[in-house]
């Protein structure tokens, strides 16, 4: 759009002459009757230019380059496309990805007569009047059109001027700075919902090149953008590939049984690292497996010293019998056994399988007061959203501001080395758990927040591991209640059943230090890609700059 891609050619009839001849057709045709006069559109200021044109070129408003323009037609359809040899009316999705699609659609009631004066034509250049912040005002060219199908009143049909293509004009109105232009001046509340005006529309500022070179630029574009479609496709299979690689590989690491096993097939796994580590999810999938073998006792070796679980369970049990004792906390109601069927894996040698309830003395959730939406200010009351607990490490910036007319709640409040955990979220995150290691002031927790108290003789990020590793994973998922995938819900019932692992306090602490230093890696292999990519992405950028 800036005519950097092509080479102008002094040859070429400057577009101040095709403005020209665009102006004639137009006043040709209101002459004729078969469009109304157009009202008159304002001068483009400086300021609304938003980067210098070649020579020959021009800036019109797109009102300049369109003879007239047109809504469709919203009657109440069945839900359903329409079937074989029915009128549709089109759906915004039949404009809003690129490229037009015919299959978006509602089927016309067979009791309403249609309106063939809407029924999109070959050519026609369509553009969506309402849809989300990102996708109103997209805009599509019609290749061939399917006969019987409809305009709907949420879709414009802009008849471009001859003189003009069609396809550029088309190319103009989705990139960027256009882009900024309907967010700036759509209207509505919701960023699932805008609108844009006709004037608003016809508004836009349109670089204008020589028709010929008009010509140049889209094929070159659509020259370029077939390779980027072969490229996508050629990435994704790749993507694809690389993911069953990743998958097989770690699936072998976590396919050990014994720490023996499992370092005969690090040996096999480790000459496939540089293939493994070159992308973010393949970090993500490389930490989980971590996860996995600290969970089952084998990234550390076992010391035969170690005072074993059955000790320890002894020691949890009594410290929650004397807090009953004393009015500390409610006595628990019994536990079920954990059968073979819901033990995951094999543990080793003095380590025990329990319950998660089994090492956690009581367990609250918080307060969901209407807040305001923004994050607290310095000095005020917030209460934590469930973002605060998603991702593995405690967010304390993930949080609304209480209004000052209501009452904190200070038995909410986080403190130091808290074990929070999310009773609400979507599948993939809910009840994903975190160790609250330094506490800021004057945070609450939500009613979607658990609290967990766990045991003095529980090193508690032990167990944070163990609650965020895929096998609980799986647990969660079973278990969890909601039917929309972006809204589930577990039970305080449902998290004290998990099955956990456990082995001696000693072992756990040695389990902790070696994943926490493993992790660490892990950051620093997520830095240095994001870094490469950066670079890149540079390189490429300071390329297309030497090129144009």
């Amino acid at each position: 759009m800036q005519g950097k891609l092509v080479r102008q050619d002094p040859a070429d009839e400057p577009a101040g002459v095709l403005l020209q001849k665009i102006r004639a057709e137009k006043d040709r045709l209101i002459a004729e009757g078969k469009i109304k006069r157009d009202k008159p559109l304002a001068e483009i200021a400086e300021e609304d230019k938003p980067f210098e044109l070649p020579q020959g070129w021009e800036w019109v408003r797109l009102g300049g380059v369109v003879n007239a323009s047109e809504a469709g037609w919203s009657p109440t359809c069945i839900g359903s496309p329409r079937r074989p040899g029915h009128w549709g009316v089109l759906k915004v999705s039949a404009v809003s990805w690129g490229s037009f699609d015919p299959t978006a659609n509602k089927e016309l009631p067979s009791e309403l007569t249609p309106k063939p004066e809407y029924e999109v034509k070959d050519g026609d250049f369509l553009l969506s009047r309402a849809n989300t912040a990102e996708l109103v005002a997209r805009s599509v060219v019609v290749g061939v059109a399917e006969p019987q199908l409809m305009l709907s009143d949420k879709i414009i049909r802009l008849s471009v001027s001859s003189q003009m293509n069609r396809a550029f004009v088309n190319m103009v109105n989705n990139v960027n700075y256009s882009r900024e232009h309907y967010a700036a001046n759509a209207s509505g509340t919701s960023s699932s919902m805008k609108n844009v005006s006709r004037e608003v529309v016809l508004a836009l500022p349109v670089p204008v090149p020589p028709l010929a070179e008009q010509s140049r630029i889209v094929t070159r574009v659509e020259a370029l953008m077939r390779l980027c479609d072969a490229l996508e496709a050629k990435g994704q299979l790749e993507a694809a590939h690389h993911a069953q690689l990743v998958s097989t590989l770690l699936g072998t690491l976590t396919a050990s049984t014994t720490p023996e096993e499992l370092a005969a097939n690090w040996q096999r796994v480790a000459p496939h690292f540089d293939l493994l580590l070159d992308r973010p999810e393949a970090i993500d999938a490389l930490e989980q497996t971590l996860l996995q073998l600290a969970v089952r006792g084998l990234l550390v070796p076992q010391d035969p010293t170690d005072e074993p679980a059955s000790a320890l369970l002894q020691k949890i049990r009594a410290e929650k019998d004397r807090l009953i004792a004393t009015g500390q906390i409610k006595r628990d109601k019994p536990l079920p056994p954990i059968t073979d069927e819901e033990k995951p894996f094999e543990l080793p040698v003095g380590w025990e399988w329990v319950r998660m309830g089994a090492v956690v003395n009581a367990s609250e959730a918080g307060w969901s007061p209407t807040c305001i939406g923004s994050p607290r200010r310095p000095g005020l009351w917030g209460v934590l959203k469930v973002s605060a607990v998603s991702w593995g490490e405690f967010d304390a910036t993930a949080n609304k501001e209480l209004p000052s007319d209501l009452v904190p709640r200070p038995e909410y409040e986080v403190r130091d080395g808290d074990f929070l955990l999310s009773r609400a979220n979507t599948a993939e995150l809910v009840a994903r758990s975190v160790v609250v290691e330094q506490a800021e002031p004057k945070l609450m927790l939500s009613d979607k927040i658990i609290r967990l108290a766990v045991s003095s003789q529980m090193n508690r990020s032990f167990l944070n591991m163990a609650n965020n590793a895929s096998y609980a994973r799986e647990h969660y998922a079973v278990n969890a209640s909601g039917t929309s995938s972006s809204m589930k819900n577990v039970s305080r019932e449902v998290v004290v059943a998990l099955p956990v692992p456990l082995p001696p306090l000693a072992e756990q602490s040695r389990i902790v230090t070696r994943v926490t230093a493993l992790r660490h890696l892990c950051a620093d292999l997520r830095q240095r890609l994001a870094e490469r990519q950066a670079v890149q992405a540079r390189l490429a950028e300071a390329l297309v700059q030497e090129v144009a």
